[in-house]
């Protein structure tokens, strides 16, 4: 049959999901069997919900795509505050006034060029310190070089860039400790899980919390709150949003629930039909207190510009990570549409963090604020130039990219840009570039002041948006491109690079990555699953120290109890062609030279996991259990337990329908199992149903 052509016109329109849906239903006509859990009926139904999940993608009249990187919603109309209290009222930062035509047009200007020649000056090794902008015309100037280098490139794809699934008036220091100081936490007085996170004193935010007594569960445009202390379940309230409104995630500490979402407002006489610029999307946090659940009362909130990234929680502050798209095609006095703004007001220049490449199109907007006190600004910055990875530590937010212009350099570099935080105050430290991308936020890691990172390293001309296994492709067309390779860096606290380790696993792309004080683990994988480990307690001289190799790969490691690593992953054939079904591992790393795997399980029939996403893995190490969903003919989540001696044992399995987001959490002795908009409770000891509840 004939194959359907996607106009040029189309193509910007197709996410890349679309285009792989596209192609997947082609084979379909043409009757190659493939499995149900890809059908374009499947994959229909899975983008639908992620769609609900994440805001519209939206374009810039310029081209340049908004990448709707997660769920993304919000609601800036709440209960008891006036709509003025979101509005984005166009005042310059420290002017007291409006600035808007010839008055923004008066602003003194530098050009991008005079004064980046200035930033490249102390540039060595990629290593540079930090540097903030002029004035708004310098931003406009990197905005206009990086729109011709679009030009310039009109052949390349953009998925060079790096997809990724993120205010107001400054508060006094005694305004903040004081907010800070008459609000503390519930202490947790009962048994209960938390959200899998990425460091364990630094909170995150999720679709699902507890708080030992309820069940705060975000369900489409909804937040329900779920007594379930006892395994039967009643529901208390609901917190409604508006149907243009897209709750993102929440956040649970003591009696305050945090709700994180988007919304796009609309300028006048535009509609959700309407492509072209609007007013713009924005991302907003709300306080509610719940010390009543059956009555949630709004407390405050912020807003600022962009859609969603993500969102943190340490010593009492929040801090709001969001991505905001310049317009590209905007005037130069148009400010306000190409500066991005936190609760009305545009970030002062010297709030944002200029790029090497002396171009950029895209911020990543950071904001906190204490959750005493949600109405008082605390602090905000903004990072200018592309999108990528946040990684937070407990001292230092990270702000990766991978950079759209590598200069002189043959191969993939990535951006490192280091904002430290402390009670509520940003400030901007360090930045730097190392070769390679990285695969996600585990691939980054802070320890004892060291950044230690593993990245793949691949041509320039080379990028790959899904650096996935060549899976059918014929072997010598593998060999007869050009290799990629892998590197480790280890950077002091000024990013300034101390020690590497180069040329690791040629043409393998790294697939998961675990650093464990001064050891380090990653899996590369193109045939085999190389599990390699680092000793990295000499920063200055880390070592590689051991190298299994093994079929199949890891996409998630996590730590086991003294001396042993879980894998979970996806088994392979020795060519790395077919996959046989989703693979457990355990390695034990009590001799980190000599890792070994010890114990290996196969869930056949099955296609993938969610463990791409570390938040939907449930991980009991005391407990030992350990659960996740997985695909194929049907969606299910498992449960499994680890013992040396028996292996792997499945405890518990459950057939799921649709394709929410799905999570596994417990209180007390009642295993609670939530998809999409029904929760099922389920005893720990046996599994055995206790209740359910359509929400």
């Amino acid at each position: 049959m004939e194959e359907r052509k996607i106009r040029p016109e189309e193509e910007e329109r197709y996410t890349e999901e679309e285009k792989i849906q596209e192609e997947i239903r082609q084979k379909a006509e043409e009757e190659i069997e493939i499995p149900r859990a890809v059908m374009p009926e499947v994959v229909e139904e899975i983008l639908q919900e992620k769609k609900r999940r994440r805001y519209r993608n939206r374009f810039r009249r310029s081209g340049w795509k908004y990448l709707a990187g997660a769920a993304a919603a919000c609601l800036c109309l709440a209960v008891g505050i006036p709509a003025a209290y979101y509005a984005v009222n166009g005042n310059m930062p420290g002017s007291g006034r409006n600035v808007s035509g010839e008055d923004a047009a008066a602003v003194s200007r530098n050009t991008a060029e005079s004064s980046a020649e200035q930033k490249a000056e102390n540039n060595s090794s990629g290593h540079t310190g930090i540097v903030s902008a002029e004035d708004y015309d310098e931003i406009y100037d990197y905005i206009e070089a990086g729109q011709d280098y679009l030009n310039s490139m009109s052949g390349v794809s953009e998925s060079g860039d790096q997809e990724t699934e993120a205010a107001y008036e400054s508060a006094s220091d005694s305004t903040r400790a004081a907010g800070a100081a008459d609000y503390s936490g519930a202490e947790q007085s009962s048994s209960w899980s938390d959200t899998n996170v990425r460091e364990e004193s630094v909170g995150e935010g999720d679709v699902v919390k507890t708080d030992g007594e309820n069940l705060y569960i975000l369900n489409d445009q909804k937040i329900n709150i779920v007594a379930a202390s006892s395994g039967e379940m009643t529901g208390l309230s609901e917190i409604v949003m508006g149907t243009d409104q897209f709750v993102t995630e929440l956040y649970l500490e003591g009696d305050r629930l945090i709700v994180t979402y988007s919304e796009y407002r609309y300028a006048d006489g535009e509609t959700d039909e309407n492509e072209g610029s609007g007013d713009g999307e924005f991302t907003c946090a709300d306080v509610y207190d719940v010390s009543a659940p059956e009555n949630p009362r709004l407390l405050g909130g912020i807003s600022q510009s962009g859609y969603y990234n993500t969102m943190r929680v340490k010593d009492g502050y929040v801090y709001l990570v969001s991505n905001f798209y310049a317009d590209t095609e905007a005037d130069r006095e148009d400010i306000p549409s190409y500066i991005p703004a936190v609760r009305g007001q545009m970030i002062d220049a010297s709030d944002i963090y200029m790029p090497d490449d002396r171009m950029g199109r895209e911020y990543t907007v950071i904001s906190s604020f204490a959750i005493a006190d949600p109405g008082e600004r605390t602090d905000s910055k903004a990072v200018f130039g592309s999108s990528g990875l946040c990684y937070v530590s407990p001292d230092n937010i990270y702000i990766t990219e991978m950079c759209s212009d590598s200069g002189d350099s043959d191969v993939t570099q990535t951006s490192v840009r280091k904002i430290s935080y402390d009670n509520g105050r940003l400030e901007g430290t360090a930045q730097t570039k190392v070769d390679g991308t990285l695969n996600n936020s585990f691939s980054i890691d802070e320890y004892e002041g060291y950044l230690r990172l593993v990245t793949t390293v691949s041509p320039a001309s080379d990028i790959s948006l899904y650096p996935m296994p060549r899976v059918g492709t014929d072997e010598e067309d593998i060999d007869s491109q050009v290799k990629s390779t892998n590197s480790l860096y280890v950077l002091d606290e000024n990013l300034k690079p101390v020690g590497e380790i180069h040329d690791l696993a040629e043409d393998e792309n790294v697939y998961s990555a675990r650093f464990m004080g001064d050891t380090g683990y990653f899996v590369t994988f193109r045939q085999v699953d190389p599990l390699f480990s680092v000793d990295l307690s000499d920063p200055e001289n880390p070592k590689i120290t051991g190298e299994l190799k093994i079929p199949g790969f890891s996409e998630y490691l996590h730590p086991y109890g003294e001396g042993l690593l879980l894998g979970i992953g996806m088994d392979v054939d020795e060519n790395g062609m077919t996959t046989e079904g989703v693979k457990l591992s355990m390695f034990d790393i009590s001799d980190p030279s000599s890792v070994q795997e010890v114990c290996t399980h196969v869930i056949e029939n099955m296609y993938g996991t969610d463990v791409y996403n570390y938040k939907a893995v449930f991980v009991d190490v005391e407990k030992n259990l350990f659960g996740f969903a997985a695909y194929g003919d049907s969606m299910k989540y498992y449960m499994f337990s680890y013992d040396k001696s028996d292996g792997f044992r499945e405890v518990f399995s459950r057939t799921l329908s649709g394709y929410g987001d799905i999570r596994g959490l417990y209180v007390n002795d009642t295993f609670y199992l939530v998809a999409g908009n029904t929760v099922q409770s389920f005893t720990m000891n046996g599994f055995e149903k206790i209740d359910d509840i359509v929400l």
